[in-house]
């Protein structure tokens, strides 16, 4: 079945390269939900992770034909999405990263089990921290990419990609047991 699932998305990339608008508008229609979800993690506004969205297809569209069907053909997509709301977050000069500051204490293996804090709970806390750190937090620990990979992508040092995931970090532990503390009071 995933050989099947995989020609038909070969055939679906094809056409598309060949500018068959019904096959992208099904490719879109087959992408656009977990994009957009992608466009909103970065970006805070509705109406502007969709218009990120928007431009993102196009970049796809343009440049589908530099797609060699090596890969996941998600992950290309994905890439092109992370840049089109890294780019729109320059230009709204909202992506503030702070300048060379020492990595916080604070180290990745804490974990927290709270059974009361749900997926969108955790979705909107990542969503409320400064551009910055939830720029940073997202393309470390969701998208996967390294902090060299980062500090390219954002014109900043390794040091300071780490101090800000690390700050994201703390951020996020004290507003999961301040959500923790109101869980319990509401009790």
């Amino acid at each position: 079945m995933l050989r099947i699932y995989r020609d038909m998305d070969i055939d679906l990339i094809e056409s598309c390269k060949r500018g068959n608008r019904l096959s992208q508008q099904q490719l879109y229609n087959q992408y656009a939900a977990k994009m957009l979800a992608l466009c909103r993690r970065y970006v805070p506004g509705s109406a502007e992770a969709e218009d990120v969205l928007i431009r993102g297809f196009l970049t796809v569209f343009e440049r589908i034909g530099q797609f060699r069907n090596e890969g996941s053909f998600e992950g290309w997509i994905r890439r092109i999405m992370v840049n089109e709301a890294l780019g729109f977050l320059r230009k709204q000069k909202s992506l503030f990263l702070y300048s060379e500051i020492e990595v916080a204490g604070i180290e990745a293996g804490t974990s927290y089990t709270d059974s009361s804090l749900h997926t969108e709970d955790l979705l909107n806390l990542v969503a409320s921290l400064p551009d910055g750190y939830r720029t940073v937090f997202n393309l470390y620990a969701i998208e996967g990419y390294s902090h060299k990979e980062i500090a390219e992508m954002l014109g900043i040092s390794e040091a300071t990609s780490k101090s800000q995931l690390s700050r994201a970090r703390e951020l996020l532990r004290n507003k999961i047991c301040q959500s923790g503390a109101s869980a319990t009071k509401k009790n």
